[in-house]
């Protein structure tokens, strides 16, 4: 059963799905989880795999698609801005602690690739949070750092000649997320196997999805670079905390930051790293989404 939510936000709306058990309107107050997709994806992808898992072991899940993307309302278009995203979940659950049949008091998060470090960011100071899940988690801000050859300050300061060129010129410049195709991605010299299932998986019949686009704009590049999902968690973040991680270490960064996280949060609580699995492969490959929605239910179940 999925209801399509409009979540205020300010002067725009936000695009939501809850996903509800087929039993929600008999049973007692349900737990619920906010789920903090990828960077350019909505909630009709990777979000959707999970949500619905979820729902069918008893737990209300909503999804929703990030400010500036998808169906969700806010201009400019195409952009991503890291708190933002944390703020989206705040509204998600101010939506969460108002609707019927959902429990205020047991409301959790489940953040997947960038979403996992947006979702550790945001339950650092919103404590309405009392659990945190993690799948791959990323931080992207040490990402977009590690992916400047020449430096986060270099990139900085090329990214505000660039702006100020837009200034000038009154068009804002979009870069690609991902090759728009393998062969667009054999052309660049990106042959290695997370790019590779990164195009297959976002742009092909796979997984891809009308309301998920490409662009990035620009500058949000800059928000990225100074960006730290984890600054402070060590202190701040005090819910029990799961990660899971794909086995299979690739070029993403998402194992040693889910080990990180792990190390670094006050209150860990479960870490599972499923043997064979890419990081890609833990967005919709069911045998991996299903074992890690099972031990997600059990964290849930015992922290919510």
């Amino acid at each position: 059963m999925i209801q399509h939510l409009t979540i205020p936000r300010g002067p725009i709306n936000l695009a939501a799905d809850l996903h509800l058990p087929d039993n929600a309107d008999s049973s007692a107050p349900l737990r619920a989880v906010v789920l903090s997709t990828p960077g350019s994806s909505v909630k009709e992808q990777i979000g959707i795999n999970y949500a619905s898992r979820l729902t069918a072991r008893g737990i209300a899940a909503l999804v929703l698609d990030p400010a500036h993307q998808g169906q969700s309302e806010g201009e400019p278009r195409d952009l991503e801005d890291p708190y933002r995203r944390g703020e989206d979940i705040s509204y998600a659950i101010d939506m969460l602690t108002a609707t019927p049949g959902i429990d205020p008091q047991r409301i959790g998060v489940l953040g997947i690739c960038a979403g996992g470090g947006y979702a550790v960011h945001t339950a650092r100071t919103d404590h309405r949070i009392k659990a945190v899940g993690t799948v791959v988690p990323v931080n992207i801000g040490a990402a977009f750092r590690g992916f400047s050859p020449d430096g986060p300050a270099a990139a900085l300061d090329a990214l505000a000649d660039a702006r100020t060129e837009e200034a000038r010129s009154g068009e804002m410049t979009r870069v690609n997320w991902l090759p728009d195709t393998l062969e667009d991605a054999t052309a660049a010299g990106l042959t290695d196997i997370d790019t590779t299932q990164a195009v297959t998986y976002y742009r092909t019949a796979r997984g891809g999805n009308e309301h998920s686009t490409n662009p990035r704009l620009l500058r949000s590049d800059s928000l990225l670079l100074g960006y730290d999902a984890f600054h402070l968690a060590d202190q701040l973040m005090t819910q029990p905390l799961q990660v899971i991680l794909a086995g299979r270490i690739g070029n993403t960064g998402s194992y040693d930051t889910g080990m990180q996280l792990w190390k670094l949060a006050p209150n860990p609580v479960d870490l599972m790293v499923i043997d064979g699995a890419g990081h890609y492969e833990m967005y919709d490959e069911p045998a991996y989404v299903d074992a890690a929605v099972e031990r997600l239910t059990n964290f849930y179940v015992n922290n919510l």
